[in-house]
């Protein structure tokens, strides 16, 4: 047997449970599939090292397996604690991918799984929420001569990366996977609608139906999760501090007001603006017993956790999987879960395969582009092409067939004098 790469994983024994999971994964990523097999035969991306900090589930591995058929030696590490399947992290470590996740590692064993990946000073990042770019450029920048690239797959890993070169401190070309047409409705807004939702009922068993649910921030995934509640029968409340996604949400047809109105009236609350401190203990202080919050916001600040915590008597851990309770003076339980992190992965299995089978065929694009790339530093919008060629395959792969402009449609179409 091979010498296995260095890595942190939880149990190398549950290699071949993981290997069956991502195995079972791949028969619905048919693009990334068709991707691996040109990659194999092309090897665009031999002798390049990519440094990867990501969800470790079953479809991550998915893009994992693409990316090293394309001659990539890749190191992975986890984007969140609560969101690393242990049993894939051992089969792609046993399959010889570098890998540096346990679920549910502390923050200091986080820091070091991200550090232990760039330690392998790679060529390309491919980053979640701009934790790896903003540890390179806080820390490690005597690393940075050696990154040609990077590509940011979350709407609040984008902010970040825009606002670093706004103020001048972005020191390398990175390239907005997110913002591609693809990644917003697909991942963003089916996606998170679906899989927020999900973890939702898993958690807790609430039926959605009847129930008033509050939407912080109207963004595509807030669009997409108040979507999917309505849809299941919900009143949705969005709460927004931009003028254009407000109207967008009242014209949808949802009530629209300020979150110290809404506190009252909600069953569940779902923060999703990429900002802190959207909930907090003015808002505790209104809600209903038993209402639910949960994140599906990247990072763990959107629910003021300490605030709760502070303004409450007692609190009961895992009244369930995933949901603690937080006693409040006058008998009220608010139910937090996946304890304010990102819910739809800590309480579930995040977006379906089919859907990261087109987020991760356009990141896996995206690497090979930025692989060979000139660009100077700075956030670079993905080439349409990419996005192109993504949905052209995925519907091909549906059975879908598109129309075709005739030549006279074409000159029509190219000529202001009719």
């Amino acid at each position: 047997m091979p010498a296995l790469p260095p890595s942190d994983v939880a149990d190398l024994g549950l290699a071949e449970s993981g290997r069956r999971r991502v195995d079972f994964a791949e028969r619905a990523m048919p693009v990334l599939g068709l991707l691996t097999r040109r990659f194999a035969r092309q090897r665009p991306l031999e002798g390049v090292r990519v440094a990867a900090c990501a969800h470790v589930t079953p479809e991550t591995a998915a893009l994992a397996r693409t990316l090293t058929a394309g001659g990539a030696e890749l190191h992975l590490a986890a984007s969140n604690p609560l969101s690393t399947q242990d049993d894939v992290a051992a089969a792609l470590v046993v399959d010889g991918i570098a890998v540096h996740a346990r679920y549910g590692v502390d923050r200091a064993g986080h820091a070091g799984h991200l550090q232990a990946a760039l330690d392998a000073r790679p060529h390309v990042l491919l980053d979640d929420g701009c934790d790896l770019v903003g540890l390179l450029h806080a820390e490690r920048p005597d690393l940075l001569d050696g990154v040609r690239a990077g590509a940011e797959q979350t709407s609040t890993g984008v902010l970040r990366l825009r606002q670093m070169a706004a103020h001048g401190a972005l020191r390398l070309p990175v390239a907005a996977v997110n913002d591609t047409p693809m990644q917003l409705l697909v991942a963003n807004r089916h996606g998170t609608g679906q899989s927020t939702l999900d973890a939702v009922m898993r958690a807790t068993g609430t039926l959605i139906a009847g129930t008033t649910v509050v939407v912080a921030g109207y963004g595509w995934c807030g669009n997409g999760i108040a979507a999917r509640a309505r849809g299941l029968g919900a009143s949705v409340v969005v709460t927004e501090v931009e003028p254009r996604r407000a109207l967008e949400a009242v014209l949808d047809g949802h009530r629209v007001l300020p979150m110290a109105r809404a506190a009252s009236l909600g069953d569940v609350f779902l923060t999703t603006t990429g900002d802190r401190d959207v909930l907090t203990a003015e808002h505790f202080a209104l809600m209903k017993d038993g209402a639910v919050l949960a994140n599906a916001g990247h990072f763990d600040v959107e629910v003021d956790v300490e605030g709760l915590l502070a303004a409450s008597v007692a609190v009961h851990r895992r009244v369930r999987p995933h949901v603690d309770a937080y006693e409040q003076p006058d008998g009220r339980r608010l139910l937090l879960l996946a304890e304010g992190r990102l819910v739809n992965l800590a309480a579930a299995d995040g977006h379906p395969a089919a859907v990261m089978d087109i987020s991760f065929a356009v990141q896996a694009l995206t690497v090979e582009w930025l692989a060979r790339a000139e660009l100077a530093p700075g956030v670079h919008e993905v080439p349409a092409a990419i996005d192109d060629e993504v949905a052209r395959t995925k519907l091909a792969a549906l059975g879908v067939e598109l129309d075709v402009l005739t030549a006279a449609q074409e000159r029509y179409l190219s000529t202001w004098q009719g």
